[in-house]
């Protein structure tokens, strides 16, 4: 039986009654694929759901084979070694007591047929760059995302038949995102792969893009998902049109009708006033008239009803994916006017900022590197969540930092009510006023941050952080596009847009960097940060 993955009527709701999936039918078989769908939609639910990380409320999932999961957000225990994050300290462990020369049944039974594995494991790890870190080392001693890459590491290791990917280049610099792309090029079994990431969904057979509770499936990559989603909005903006045409033509029939009908009715009234015809046969003219114009009133509402019904429907076809709007004046910064200041800075983990940087008026910097360079660490220090080794970081407007893991938020809390913590003195009709602009209209706003899908969560951090009092006049962003779908991406571009105050965003999604009009562009390497030209990035 060839390995695959079907859901059948599958439901899943949150504790508190927020719905997420409902009566979902959809089988993947073998080959690479792309989901992909808007923020909410229930991408990563339905993943966690497949791998067992939750039950579903209702129908069911079966998998025929072994199932890996690499989550969206990736958390190991930093106190454990390389060697028991890849799963294999049992096996290496008694490998090298038979070495030494212990040769206990157990040992034996413990390696099984798996002689090879530490080569394996040295192999994997090289293949997706982490050869030096070798493997007794602690997981505390990598960054993000080389925790990322060491999870998808022990996932090629166990060789699961289903790999199911949630945002995998989240936190991976452009060297470890060719890694990745390597890796999933040359996966053998079924693949499900959730991701913002253009290239990597160029690498994928066929694209499920989940809307509306259901799944669509175009055959090939990703450009080519959008070439034939471009023809179908094209055919339904047709569509809409005709339908627009079609419910004025039936609106004009039915006013012409009931001009007619009275017309007919006044000239019936004066034959009876004048009394020129016998009163039975006025009568039954009279009768008659009335259920010719009721037969053509009801036939005239149907085609209305009709015509609107297929307007709604052809409507329903062409998408709005709405954008956020953000105008806040409060956050304007005037040119020149100082807003950062680092000197000397020592920061934890080595890292150091030589000298007097200044950040100065609305200038927006991108802050870029390998992964382990420093980045968050410096965005941390400057933030106050972590003390200067030594030196000093000062801001001096106020600030707000938007964290890669988006822990900013109080799950037990609603939106609103997260927001509220940001800015106590604004009322509650204000609030959501503000944050309808974050697309959070109505009950959206009044949803636990717990039952927020991983786009949902980083609008609503975002607008925690941009709605407090005072404003945010510096705004630093790590890695903020790891939670985004595409039009996530591009909502986020358009609030940056309107946003007025300096920008500090540390990225390796260079299109996202280029798009948000960079002013200054700053590398962490070698334990220094350097400033360096637009055209020596990439």
């Amino acid at each position: 039986m060839s390995t695959a993955i079907t859901c059948t009527a599958l439901s899943f709701t949150w504790p508190d009654g927020t719905p997420v999936l409902e009566d979902l039918d959809v089988t993947f078989g073998p080959g690479r694929t792309g989901l992909i769908g808007v923020n909410g939609s229930g991408k990563s639910t339905l993943l966690k759901l497949i791998s067992g990380e939750l039950r579903p409320t209702g129908g069911t999932v079966r998998v025929t084979g072994e199932v890996g999961h690499l989550p969206q957000n990736v958390t190991l225990d930093t106190s454990l070694r390389v060697d028991e994050a890849l799963g294999i300290a049992a096996q290496r462990a008694a490998l090298h007591a038979v070495e030494a020369g212990d040769v206990t049944e157990a040992h034996f039974e413990t390696v099984g047929d798996d002689w090879d594995v530490e080569e394996r494991a040295l192999a994997t790890l090289g293949e997706l760059g982490l050869g030096k870190i070798g493997l007794d080392r602690t997981l505390g001693e990598v960054s993000g995302g080389e925790s990322v890459l060491l999870r998808l590491a022990a996932l090629l290791l166990d060789r699961p038949d289903v790999l199911l990917l949630d945002e995998p280049t989240n936190n991976l610099d452009l060297y470890a995102r060719r890694r990745l792309y390597t890796a999933v090029g040359n996966w053998p079994g079924v693949m499900v792969v959730v991701s913002h990431d253009r290239e990597l969904l160029e690498l994928v057979d066929q694209i499920a893009d989940l809307r509306s509770g259901g799944v669509t499936w175009y055959g090939g990559s990703y450009t080519a998902y959008e070439e034939a989603l471009a023809v179908e909005q094209e055919a339904a903006e047709r569509m809409v049109r005709v339908a627009e045409a079609d419910l004025r033509k039936q609106k004009r029939e039915l006013a012409d009708t009931q001009v007619k009908l009275a017309r007919r009715k006044r000239y019936g009234q004066k034959m009876r006033d004048q009394k020129r015809e016998p009163k039975i046969v006025m009568d039954a003219r009279k009768r008659a008239a009335q259920e010719s114009a009721g037969r053509h009133r009801i036939m005239h509402e149907e085609r209305l009803a009709g015509a609107k019904e297929r307007l709604d429907e052809a409507a329903e076809a062409v998408r709005d994916d709405d954008e956020i709007r953000v105008d806040l004046p409060c956050t304007a910064v005037p040119p020149g006017r100082t807003v950062l200041t680092l000197m000397d800075l020592e920061l934890a983990y080595g890292a150091r900022v030589r000298g007097c940087f200044e950040l100065r008026g609305p200038e927006r910097v991108a802050l870029i590197g390998r992964n382990g360079a420093g980045k968050t660490t410096l965005l941390r220090t400057v933030a106050g969540e972590l003390p200067p080794v030594s030196g000093e970081a000062a801001a001096q407007v106020p600030l707000r930092f938007l964290p890669q893991r988006l822990d900013v938020l109080d799950d037990e809390l609603s939106v609103a009510e997260n927001v509220a913590r940001s800015a106590p003195d604004a009322t509650n009709n204000r609030i959501r006023a503000r944050l309808a602009r974050f697309l959070f209209r109505g009950a959206r706003a009044d949803q636990k941050a717990v039952t927020l899908s991983g786009g949902e969560r980083f609008r609503a951090t975002l607008a925690a952080l941009m709605l407090a009092e005072p404003a945010p006049q510096l705004l630093m962003l790590d890695e903020p596009t790891n939670n985004l779908d595409i039009a996530g991406v591009r909502q986020l571009t358009t609030a940056l847009e309107s946003y007025q105050g300096a920008l500090v965003v540390a990225s390796h999604d260079q299109p996202f960097l280029e798009s948000v009009g960079i002013t200054r562009w700053l590398l962490m390497e070698e334990g220094e940060l350097k400033e360096i030209a637009p055209e020596a990035v990439g």
